[in-house]
């Protein structure tokens, strides 16, 4: 993955809470390590694990424009944070199981915060 490939994967991340990508229903197995990891994260205020499993509908495995690609994040990261502050986000995630606000936001930021380091974007 290149830079603009992952401004094109935090761009679909980010579809995810706002209800524009499903998600699968995963195996109870599964989703208890989601659940486990998101609370690791939130009690050690850990990053995403490195070489975590990616959902094959945010896999970005195509050429992306940069510079559209950025477009594209900030124009959905100001939909995102409408969302959030109509307090619209979904209550339950296909990974990481039930979902506050607070989660959500947790999350999101991390896991930019992740690639945005990972590519010095």
């Amino acid at each position: 993955m290149n830079a603009a490939q992952m401004l094109h994967h935090c761009h679909l991340i980010l579809q995810i809470p706002l209800r524009k990508i499903e998600l699968p229903k995963l195996h109870f197995l599964l989703k208890a390590v989601g659940i486990a990891t998101k609370k690791e994260i939130q009690i050690f205020n850990n990053g995403i694990p490195h070489n975590m499993p990616t959902f094959k509908k945010v896999i970005v495995n195509f050429e992306c424009d940069f510079h559209e690609a950025e477009k594209n994040l900030q124009i959905t990261l100001k939909e995102y944070l409408e969302t959030y502050k109509n307090n619209d986000l979904p209550g339950n995630h296909a990974l990481f199981g039930v979902m506050t606000p607070e989660d959500w936001g947790f999350l999101e930021y991390k896991h930019l915060n992740h690639h945005l380091k990972q590519f010095n974007v």
